[in-house]
């Protein structure tokens, strides 16, 4: 398998049965360690040969086009209010235990100000679908923060809508949007979201994201029920047809709330396994080392950035909030998952020969 790894590092795509055997060889990899190990699931992703070489590839890539800084978002996580029903998530509309909140502009415009002077140069705006955040809500609140920080960069990720919104809410400043397309197989798209939602839809959006001029971001679940080997090498073709210019990956992460509460969670192993793949694939994508990576390994961020990865996104939120933005079971949102924290942060990445960047940190394609 080390020949197909340096055919995506060379040539920066795999044919479907390729990425099958890969992620096949990835499998019994980790398997093996288990067996060796004696242990609970693995997250010492670099155990084994082939993914020791991977993310050898991986680091020496990501020096290439963005030596060795790590850029921050400052997450804001603006509503827990959500009109759609996705099987998976914690903040779902039917989930009547969730404690919901919503930000007002002036608390978003707060948390940005205060984001300035920690030193963040981009701010993630997230939210679920609260239709309570309309282009007339959204827009001035791009505008004004545009106007108190000009040297900033605004990220949404605010889910499904239409074209015409996309495009006000990039006239008015929005410089990039998150949007998850969570499997790339139709069936299994459909077991699990709500029929009223379709994978042609959530690709519709996205393609609209990138010609409109977004800095486009996708990703996928690792690990998600019901998932195969196959349904993730049609992930990989599909981000290689997209070529977003970010990638957010995590492991699947029951929530005790939802009709997956008794599926076991995803791999740390394999998720980081696939960040070490799109660094070959995709050279000059922006990789979060994410929160579900982190709370279920506490080394979690470092091992994202060994892997390849070079961005994070530190909770920005109201502190009385950050608890309640539950997408999945203990979810971090405390320690070097706060904002306030970034020095701590900076600590443990300069032990993997990393460091925090003041920058907007774009797109380096």
């Amino acid at each position: 398998m080390l020949e197909v790894i340096d055919k995506l590092y060379e040539t920066r795509h795999l044919t479907r049965d390729e990425w099958v055997a890969l992620i096949e060889a990835q499998r019994s990899e980790e398997r093996h360690h288990l067996t060796q190990k004696g242990a609970a699931p693995s997250t010492d992703a670099a155990d084994g040969p082939l993914t020791a070489y991977l993310f050898e590839r991986a680091r020496a890539v990501r020096r290439q086009r963005y030596g060795d800084k790590v850029f921050i978002r400052g997450l804001i996580e603006i509503s827990n209010r959500c009109r759609n029903d996705c099987l998976y998530c914690g903040i779902r509309r039917s989930n009547e235990c969730a404690e919901r909140y919503r930000l007002q502009p002036a608390d978003i415009i707060a948390c940005t100000d205060k984001g300035y002077e920690l030193g963040f140069r981009t701010f993630v705006m997230q939210g679920g679908e609260d239709p309570f955040f309309t282009d007339e809500v959204l827009c001035p609140l791009i505008e004004r923060i545009k106007a108190n920080h000009p040297d900033c960069a605004i990220t949404l990720s605010l889910g499904e809508r239409t074209r015409e919104s996309y495009q006000r809410l990039f006239d008015a400043g929005a410089d990039r949007y998150l949007l998850r397309h969570e499997t790339a197989t139709d069936a299994h798209y459909r077991r699990l979201h709500p029929s009223e939602l379709s994978l042609a839809t959530r690709k519709a959006c996205l393609s609209n994201l990138k010609e409109i001029g977004y800095q486009t971001g996708a990703g996928f679940m690792v690990g998600s029920p019901y998932q195969t080997v196959e349904n993730l090498a049609d992930d990989m073709l599909y981000l290689d047809e997209l070529q977003p210019q970010m990638v957010g990956i995590g492991p699947f992460i029951p929530h005790r709330d939802t009709p997956f509460r008794d599926h076991a969670a995803g791999s740390v192993a394999q998720t980081l396994f696939f960040l070490g793949c799109l660094r070959l694939m995709l050279p000059a994508s922006l990789l979060p080392a994410t929160t579900a990576i982190g709370t279920l390994d506490p080394q979690g961020r470092e091992k994202g950035m060994l892997a390849g990865a070079n961005v994070v996104m530190p909770n920005l939120s109201p502190p009385e909030n950050r608890g309640k933005y539950l997408l999945y079971n203990d979810k971090l949102a405390t320690g070097c998952e706060a904002a306030e924290h970034l020095r701590e942060l900076d600590r443990r990445f300069a032990a993997v020969g990393m460091r925090i960047a003041v920058d907007r940190g774009d797109f380096a394609g």
